[in-house]
């Protein structure tokens, strides 16, 4: 039984990724099930954050994001039993690779799947369910009549976020990088959210979203990272496609909500004053949150099923970004595409 892991040899290097033949998988312990994975969604490994918590190893399990069906639970598990067919996230500490026909998984951190929500769709869908419940329901609590801005809305994330900003009854602005993602946005449903194309570099986004608000503002914006020094000091076509920080912050509107993807985030005291006379906050999206604080736990698997993710799937609410299901044996190809930032779609194995 193979399984695939990240290899980084010396820090700054690029990672690698190798298959490891595994050895017959154990019987599940008190707390623990065993999974026959049908589905693994790829995602970016961030290997600096495994440094910081120290979680940093020679080889990184990869495919944290998984579904399939049960075949054994340990002596004290109460929620699962076989049969049963799973969706969830692997932990940062997992030393198991999802990218694997089998593996032990703790009980805690998987839900039910839906019988109507395929393999690939309930994998692809729930990390990037669970990061714009937690922006837009945890970090800014949107609410009918309110307006969001989404930069990079055919992203997957972005995708998700803007069915969700949808359904909660705000009104959407949405940032295309592309002609093929305004297009893609457009098709989107339900219709509604109104599409900026900043392919081309010439549309001021703080501006259109002036104009389109009245001039009051947005009320929550959730970024795709954001440029912090002028476009002579950050060279690069998609740092270019960016908003500055000073855009942002001069299109939030009073009480406005910044929800950040940008980890190195820096404000000057002009920045801070800005947001201060507005009473506007700045909050940092780090959907590993849950996984790091366990006493968090119940209100995770929450929104992985009750609340959100999963039932809104099983309701077609989302609609996720997903490429084409990929094969086991060109897993490695597809997690080096994504390792590199270059897959614009979720890439999901399927076995």
């Amino acid at each position: 039984m193979k399984a695939l892991y990240g290899q980084q040899n010396s820090p700054g290097e690029e990672m690698t990724f190798v298959f490891q033949e595994r050895e017959n998988i154990p019987g599940p312990r008190d707390h623990e099930v065993k999974v026959q994975v049908r589905a693994c969604a790829l995602s970016w490994v961030d290997t600096k954050l495994l440094s910081e918590i120290k979680l940093k190893k020679e080889l990184v399990p990869v495919g944290r994001e998984i579904s399939g069906v049960v075949l054994e639970v340990g002596s004290k598990v109460t929620f699962f039993q076989p049969d049963d067919e799973v969706v969830g996230i692997l932990p940062l500490d997992s030393e198991e690779s999802g990218v694997c026909e089998v593996i032990l998984i703790h009980e805690h951190y998987l839900v039910h799947k839906p019988h109507k929500v395929c393999w690939a769709e309930a994998a692809g869908t729930v990390r990037d369910g669970l990061r714009a419940y937690t922006a837009l329901h945890y970090l800014s609590q949107v609410c009918p009549g309110s307006s969001v801005l989404i930069l990079d809305g055919a992203s997957p994330l972005g995708t998700i976020a803007i069915q969700l900003a949808q359904h909660r009854g705000a009104k959407v602005i949405c940032t295309a990088h592309s002609l093929e993602d305004k297009q893609y946005l457009e098709r989107l449903r339900p219709a509604g959210a109104r599409v900026i194309d900043v392919s081309q570099g010439k549309v001021d986004v703080a501006e259109s979203c002036l104009e389109e608000t009245g001039g009051l503002g947005v009320g929550t914006v959730l970024d795709a990272g954001v440029r912090l020094y002028s476009a002579e000091d950050e060279p690069g076509s998609k740092c270019q496609l960016l908003p500055h920080k000073h855009d942002i912050i001069t299109l939030l509107g009073v009480g406005g909500h910044w929800i950040t993807t940008e980890k190195d985030l820096q404000l000057d005291p002009p920045d801070s004053h800005s947001l201060f006379l507005k009473g506007a906050t700045v909050s940092f999206l780090n959907d590993e949150i849950w996984n790091l604080s366990n006493v968090q736990q119940g209100k995770y698997l929450d929104i992985l099923w009750c609340s959100y993710v999963m039932e809104k799937l099983s309701k077609s609410i989302f609609r996720p970004q997903l490429d084409e299901p990929i094969p086991l044996y060109e897993a490695k190809v597809s997690m080096e595409i994504v390792q590199k930032n270059q897959a614009r779609k979720r890439q999901v194995i399927q076995f």
